[in-house]
């Protein structure tokens, strides 16, 4: 399992090689820009129900 940085800097690479802001990925997410943030700077992390959402 990725650790907290590397996790951030793979939602980071991937929101950018989609052309998505922070602001659009949340919106996407229905989470808030500032979660976007923390996970991108290894600060957050995902929570048990938005990981199963991801899932669907």
């Amino acid at each position: 399992m990725a650790n907290l940085s590397e996790f951030g800097r793979i939602v980071a690479e991937t929101r950018k090689s989609r052309g998505m802001t922070q602001d659009e990925l949340a919106a996407a997410l229905q989470i808030t820009p500032q979660a976007v943030s923390k996970w991108e700077n290894g600060v957050g992390r995902l929570g048990r129900r938005r990981a199963r959402q991801g899932q669907h």
